[in-house]
Parts: C-alpha cells; sequence; structure tokens
C-alpha cells in the first residue's frame, strides 16, 4: 500500500533524528513549548470569554471584580507550566535529570502563578467589600496586605525548596533560628498589626473620621487605613501618612462623638471693659422691661429684689445696703435668652453664659452652646452672626468691649494733652 508523500518525508526526517538524540531532545522541546504556549491562549481566551459573559448577570456581578483584578488572567497563565509538567515525559531521549529539573521549575512557576492569583482574589475581595457599608466604618486593608504577606512569604520558601529539591520543612525549622532577625526586621509590621487591631477592634478609627494630631501636623479627614498607614488628608488638601503604632502609643483627637452628636460646641468669651460695669437706674430699668427677650427676667429680677430690699428693713435706704440690678448681668441674661431663641442653637444641649475671673484684659463672659450643624462652614458663620449681634447690640446696656490702645489712639491722647498747634494760638 503507497503512503502519501508528505508522510514519507516526515519519517525521512524523523529517521534521520534518531541519529541526533540531542537535536531530536531540542525539537521535542520545542514542540513542547509552542503546544504549551498555544493551549495557554487558548485557555486564556475560553476563561475570560466565559467570565465575561457571566459577569453580565446581575446576581455574578463579583466576577467583574475578579476580572478587574486579573485573577483569571494569572488562573490562565497556569496552563503552559501544567502542560509542560505532563509532556515531559513525551520528550524523546530526555535524560531523567533534565526531566527532574525543568519538572521542578515549571512547577515553581505553577506555585507562584497559583499564589498570584489568590493575591489577586484577595484584592478582589478588598473591592467588593469596599461597596458594603461596613467599610464605611471598618477597614480591612491592613487585614488583607497582611494575609498577602504570609501568603507571598509561603509561597517563597515552597517555591525555592520546590527548586532545590528539598522539603519545605528543613527551610521552616531554619526559620526557627532568624526568628530574632525576622522580629527585627518585621517590627514595624508587626507594631501596626497589633496597633490596627486594636484601632479596629476597639473601634477608635474610621475611615473618613476627622482627626487631630498635631505632634504629625495631622488635621483632618481618614481617607485609608493600611497595615502601615494611616492617610490623612488635611483641610488644605495635603495628605500626611501617620504610622499606623503611633495612633496607640501617641494621643489623638477623633471629632466623631461631634459629628456623630448633631451639635457643634461655641466656646468663645467676650472680654468687658470692667470700667463700664454700673447698676441700672429707674429709667433704664424701664425701658429694658419693655425688651422682649427681658421682660421676663426683669420682671422676675425686679420682685426678687424687692421682697429682699423689704426684708432688710430701714437699711435698705442706704444704697450699699440695697440689691439693685446691674448691667453686665442684664447683658448676660439678654444674651442667654437670645440664645435660647436663637433657631440655629441646639435647644437639647448644653447653652449657657457665664462671667469668668477678671483678667487684665477685661471680665470674660464666655458664650457656651451648640450649633445644631456640624458643617464646618455653617458652624462658622452661625458662630460669627451671634458674635457680631451680642457686639453690636452691647451699647445698648452700656457697655463696651475691652480694646487694648493702638497708635491711633496714642496719638490722639498725645494732641489733646499737647493742645492746638501754636498756629491755631496765634489765630
Amino acid at each position: 500500500m503507497d503512503t502519501h508523500p508528505l508522510w514519507q518525508r516526515v519519517q525521512q526526517v524523523w529517521d534521520l533524528l534518531e541519529h541526533q538524540p540531542m537535536l531530536r531532545t531540542s525539537l521535542g522541546l520545542l514542540m513542547l513549548l509552542v503546544a504549551a504556549f498555544a493551549l495557554g491562549r487558548l485557555m486564556r481566551f475560553i476563561i475570560l470569554s466565559t467570565m465575561k459573559a457571566l459577569g453580565r448577570q446581575p446576581a455574578l456581578f463579583w466576577l467583574n471584580d475578579c476580572l478587574h483584578n486579573k485573577v483569571f488572567h494569572r488562573l490562565a497563565q497556569v496552563t503552559p507550566s501544567l502542560v509542560i509538567q505532563l509532556g515531559l515525559n513525551l520528550v524523546p531521549d530526555l535524560s531523567p535529570t533534565a526531566a527532574h529539573v525543568l519538572g521542578n521549575v515549571a512547577l515553581a512557576f505553577t506555585i507562584l502563578l497559583l499564589m498570584l492569583s489568590v493575591g489577586a482574589l484577595l484584592n478582589a475581595m478588598l473591592d467588593i467589600y469596599a461597596r458594603t457599608e461596613h467599610a464605611r466604618t471598618r477597614s480591612i486593608k491592613g487585614y488583607v496586605q497582611l494575609a498577602k504577606m504570609i501568603l507571598y512569604v509561603f509561597a517563597a520558601i515552597i517555591i525555592v525548596a520546590t527548586l532545590i529539591d528539598r522539603s519545605p520543612l528543613l527551610l521552616l525549622s531554619g526559620l526557627g533560628a532568624m526568628s530574632a532577625v525576622i522580629l527585627l526586621v518585621y517590627k514595624d509590621t508587626l507594631l501596626s498589626f497589633v496597633a490596627s487591631v486594636q484601632l479596629t477592634s476597639n473601634d477608635m478609627l474610621r475611615v473618613g473620621d476627622w482627626i487631630e494630631m498635631p505632634q504629625v501636623g495631622a488635621d483632618g479627614d481618614v481617607v485609608d487605613i493600611t497595615l502601615h498607614t494611616v492617610k490623612v488628608q488635611n483641610f488644605d488638601k495635603t495628605i500626611v501618612s501617620i504610622p499606623t503604632w503611633r495612633l496607640m502609643s501617641e494621643s489623638f483627637r477623633n471629632w466623631r462623638g461631634m459629628q456623630q452628636a448633631g451639635g457643634r460646641r461655641i466656646k468663645r468669651s467676650l472680654f468687658i471693659d470692667a470700667s463700664g460695669v454700673r447698676f441700672v437706674a429707674d429709667a433704664e430699668e424701664q425701658r429694658l422691661t419693655e425688651v422682649r427677650l427681658l421682660t421676663d427676667y426683669m420682671g422676675r429680677k425686679k420682685a426678687e429684689l424687692k421682697a429682699w430690699n423689704e426684708a432688710q428693713g430701714s437699711v435698705a435706704e442706704l444704697s450699699a445696703n440695697r440689691r439693685r440690678i446691674t448691667n453686665i448681668g442684664t447683658f448676660r441674661a439678654y444674651a442667654l435668652a437670645y440664645l435660647k431663641t436663637h433657631p440655629e442653637v441646639h435647644p437639647n444641649m448644653t447653652c449657657m453664659v457665664r462671667q469668668m475671673e477678671a483678667t487684665a484684659q477685661g471680665i470674660p463672659l464666655e458664650i457656651y452652646c451648640f450649633t445644631r450643624t456640624t458643617t464646618w462652614a455653617d458652624y462658622e458663620r452661625i458662630q460669627g452672626d451671634i458674635f457680631d449681634y451680642l457686639l453690636a447690640v452691647m451699647p445698648e446696656f452700656g457697655l463696651n468691649l475691652y480694646q487694648q490702645p493702638s497708635g491711633t489712639d496714642m496719638r490722639a491722647g498725645l494732641a489733646a494733652v499737647q493742645g492746638p498747634p501754636a498756629a491755631s494760638i496765634e489765630r
């Protein structure tokens, strides 16, 4: 029976290669590599096409995260190394030693790609978690980074053990002797991991919290929490990276409680000139009684003082023995009534106006209350409006704000002492 001419030529070439074992082995390896590469491309096309089609289903949307992080790309890349491991036995005249070495190298590549696939899967899980409600308050990026670090360390040990054809347990046992060096090298990593666990478990820090840490120049919102660092975006849009362990070893201020309470505190003083403090005259009492915010206070205060003075008898006729209404006390009552009726001051939180100890700069009258909002811009606007009004209404009570003399005040005072210029006198 006649054979095909092409087959005859192939048979002739193969017969010639029987006398060249090295060439035949090299050709076999080349064919194995080409087959591995071709099967790898084919498997990649099949896997990616299938996963993209499945990812369009609403219930399997998480496959898109795996595709984005190249999980399936890594898995498809395992195909060539698997083909090489299985095809080495088919290469003619390949010595057992060479087959063993090449098999170990291919196995090492398989382990490497599998570990990279698992690392990409962890990244995909982190992206999936980032879309959940819990991600707004608790970050797991530090745990994922630690898991990847441990994964890569063990992968490196297994790959080295595979290449040198030794048991991984031998390398792991050697790590025990190097524990002191490992602790020294990974000191910051271990400290950061412990700090990250404590911060997360005790709910001390969340993404989005406004924290203040002056010693590192941080005053802004937490934008990222990783294993080693916490990134804070300051209000001037600069980024500060704080080592995680420093947040446990040093103090910082977290403004989350203020944001959750729904009110932000105003705590500022008006320094009143002490020389303007006096008793309120009778005519002035009548005028202040007509002020809507002071009507109840003036009526109650006058009744209280009248009862007290009558109880003193004839000694109350002397001015120093009588209790009378003061302008600073009346202004304090007016400021408190103004705050309690202000539509943007929180009614269910502490609200008071208190007089502090007199200082060389005057008598501090502290305004203490909370706004209904925690938004910075609105808070500053409300605070400014309150103090603008109180400063403007203060002269109605015969009071003035204390202010140190300026250069203009000095010149005016000197001019008054020296009198008019000589030319003016001659006229």
